[in-house]
């Protein structure tokens, strides 16, 4: 049970779980701890029955009809009446409703809802992601009704009082398949002042779609954008932020048409510091649209053939590099962050199938919006600070004391001969990834320092951004697919013409923002601690911000966890077509439990358990994030080579197993026999997740435990949080 107050989780023991479910709010009192110390409990009360409808495969057993819930967390089954399947068929996947909970001595009782299909049908993962997470993925009536009354075109009206930019060759550079264009960049040299006292630099132009003339506050097509708050990508298919006749259409800032847009116009000088911007809303051209490989291309090779195709733009695409050169060269001076890190891909066909997984590989181009687009929000960070106007800003906090004791360990341990200070600064922690890139154990160092960072998030109180080193920052850039970005462009607007942005009446808050709120409110505690520093209180203003900053916090993680649900899904079903073979990794990740590793080849995460990693004794060094045999003294630690098995693939509970091949060790291939061909509808649903790890720093032997847990399945995972930074990190990466 996860605690309000945010201490460590409760357990409660199967026979409490009977007669409650996953999402429930309940009081329990701590009956006594475990032999580790963590606290076990008993529910007192059930507060609250979670009303999220639940997403499983329709079984028949016996002649009684009942879903396996695919969320493994419900632990039960819920029985379907037999005038309560609708139209479904045994093995499809179907949305349940519960009409009675779970009792001490009887189970769930719900009807279907919805039918979904069948689990190999094409998109199926998704369909069950968006329910799953309650991602809003159907447009209101009254918001399709408002979008078809918009124009298809920019007409006389909209332009006016507007800078025309129409002559400004203004160019797009996204990637291959995107879909809405946000922003368009320019770039010619300039100067500042006049004589031999003129400042030399870079006239650097952002403009970004103007979604804000268009979705009114308070609209119908405002109220469901809010309710997103962001756009969700997943393979093949992106559910919008705003109805396509804007994503797609009137706002995106497509070649040859003209547009709306809020330009932020800046000059950079040649040490890359912005030394004056302005705001205004213009009118565009978009003269180009442009994919980052081909901008890298014409940039490595000005007489290449991509060049000649774009010959009279090339000057341009030079001066923007001009500029990134000069953005780049401050950004190593404020000491940001910048750990370069493998984003993967994933490749389907027609059907929905994964054909392979390919590295993203991020290019000169990728840099060059990158940090055009840094800019542009540090101006407008700044924009609103200096105006003091209420607004949303995006906060990076740096590492909390916790995770800072947790490198300084692991950097000793390390012998890697550097620190941080007791109030570390973004410059610490790149000055160490750039002493250490070349080192072997570079991946695992880089990876340490990454897991000691917070997640960002959206607020009204401004306290910097760690990662990139800045005072103030926020989002302007993106207002086609973040809701914050709209309200960025609002606030803005309202600067220009002297008024001020008012809020519109906002939802209250749910437990994903109150979570967060905890969290705010521990982090200025902690700044109210320190000498000199004294509370303030929020007014309802204030208030009304902060909740919806806390709002697009909440559905940003939603959104990336239906997302990595997806992706983990699909290479669950690719890897069941390659069970038994054998590949090359990484270790990516060091538990009590196991090793994570990654494959070279696939980049598709899984996990060794630490039964299968021979017959000895393995401690786990949570200082050097290793797992060390007592006998041999064998290290297992992140980046470590290793060459495994596919020997086990639970698509239910979105987990991929793997076995360790020793040196000249030949594997039979036992793990076919559990080919992942979906469970028949009669059979009964194979609950995961039932080993226990072990405690921080303790040992066990694998074989010895294997004998001591013979119900637990031989490839079953912890379903308890480790503890230490390790055991956080290691269940972020199986979210």
């Amino acid at each position: 049970m996860s605690r309000d107050d945010g201490a460590s989780d409760i357990y409660l023991p199967p026979n409490e779980m009977r007669a409650v479910l996953h999402k429930d709010r309940v009081k329990v009192r701590i009956v006594r701890s475990d032999r580790k110390g963590r606290p076990e409990g008993r529910v007192v009360e059930i507060m609250e029955r979670s009303t999220q409808p639940i997403i499983g495969r329709l079984l028949q057993e016996s002649g009684v009809w009942l879903v396996a819930p695919e969320d493994k967390r419900y632990g039960q089954d819920v029985l379907i009446p037999k005038g309560a399947t609708s139209a479904a068929k045994p093995g499809q996947v179907v949305v349940v409703e519960l009409v009675e909970p779970p009792a001490l001595f009887g189970q769930p009782v719900g009807r279907i809802k919805e039918v979904l299909g069948e689990v190999d049908d094409p998109g199926m993962e998704i369909e069950i992601a968006v329910r799953k997470y309650s991602v809003p993925h159907e447009f209101s009536d009254a918001c399709i009704a408002l979008a078809r009354t918009l124009p298809d075109k920019v007409r006389p009206q909209d332009k006016l009082q507007r800078i025309d930019l129409t002559d400004i060759p203004l160019v797009t550079i996204d990637g291959e398949d995107a879909r809405d264009f946000d922003d368009a960049v320019y770039c010619e040299p300039a100067s500042k002042g006049r004589g031999k006292t003129a400042q030399k630099g870079w006239r650097l132009l952002v403009a970004i779609a103007d979604v804000s003339h268009y979705v009114e506050t308070g609209s119908a097509i405002d109220v469901d954008a809010y309710d997103r708050a962001t756009s969700v990508y997943f393979p093949r298919r992106v559910i919008p932020m705003l109805p396509e006749k804007l994503s797609n259409g009137l706002c995106s800032l497509n070649p040859e048409v003209e547009r709306l847009c809020m330009v932020c116009d800046m000059f950079v000088t040649t040490e890359g510091e912005v030394d004056a911007y302005q705001f205004y809303p213009a009118v565009m051209w978009s003269h180009a649209r442009f994919t980052y490989t081909e901008v890298a291309a014409i940039l490595g090779n000005t007489r290449g053939p991509e060049a000649s195709k774009r010959r009279e733009l090339v000057p341009q695409l030079l001066d923007l590099h001009g500029v990134y050169q000069a953005l780049l060269k401050s950004r190593h001076k404020r000491g940001a962050v910048d750990f370069e890190t493998t984003e993967t891909q994933i490749v389907c066909d027609e059907n929905g199938r994964i054909e392979k997984i390919v590295p993203r590989t991020r290019n000169t181009a990728h840099r060059l919006i990158e940090e055009a687009m840094l800019a542009a929000n540090v101006c407008s960070a700044d924009f609103i600070a200096q105006n003091k106007h209420p607004g949303l800003f995006r906060v990076h906090e740096g590492p909390t004391p916790e995770k800072q004791e947790t490198l300084r360990n692991y950097l000793k341990a390390s012998g890697i001969g550097m620190s941080i200070s007791d109030k570390p600064a973004p410059g610490e922690f790149q000055a160490i990834a750039m002493a250490t890139k070349d080192r072997p154990d570079a991946q695992q160092i880089h990876s340490m320092l990454l897991r000691s960072m917070s997640q960002a998030i959206y607020t009204p109180i401004n306290s910097g951004h760690f990662g990139l080193a800045f005072d103030a920052y926020t989002h302007f850039t993106s207002p086609i697919r973040r809701y914050p970005d709209l309200l960025v462009h609002r606030v803005i607007k309202a600067i220009l013409a002297k008024a001020k942005y008012q809020l519109p009446a906002l939802p209250t808050p749910g437990e994903a923002h109150a979570k967060l709120a905890r969290r705010l409110e521990k982090n200025l505690a902690g700044r109210v601690a320190e000498p000199g520093t004294k509370p303030k209180k929020m007014n309802a203003e204030g208030t009304a911000w902060q909740a919806a900053g806390l709002h697009c916090s909440a559905n940003e993680r939603r959104a990336d966890e239906a997302s990595r649900d997806v992706e983990a899904w699909l290479k669950c079903k690719y890897m069941r077509e390659h069970l038994g073979e054998e590949y090359s990794g990484v270790v990516s990740s060091a538990t009590t439990f196991g090793l994570f590793v990654t494959l070279d080849a696939m980049y598709v995460e899984g996990l060794v358990h630490i039964t299968e990693l021979g017959g000895e004794y393995f401690r786990f060094d949570e200082a050097r994030q290793e797992l060390r045999g007592e006998r041999t003294g064998i290290r297992y630690a992140i980046g470590t080579r290793v060459r495994i098995q596919v020997s086990r693939v639970d698509l239910d509970g979105r987990k991929i197993d793997f076995r360790l091949v020793q040196d000249g060790q030949s594997l039979q291939p036992r793990a076919v026999a559990d080919k992942g061909a979906p469970r028949e509808a009669k059979g009964r649903p194979e609950f995961a997740d039932r080993a226990e790890a072990d405690g921080g720093g303790g040992a066990f032997k694998g074989k010895a435990r294997q004998r001591a847990s013979a119900k637990t399945p031989r490839n079953a995972r912890p379903n308890e949080k480790a503890s230490g930074a390790s055991k956080k990190a290691a269940k972020k990466q199986r979210r």
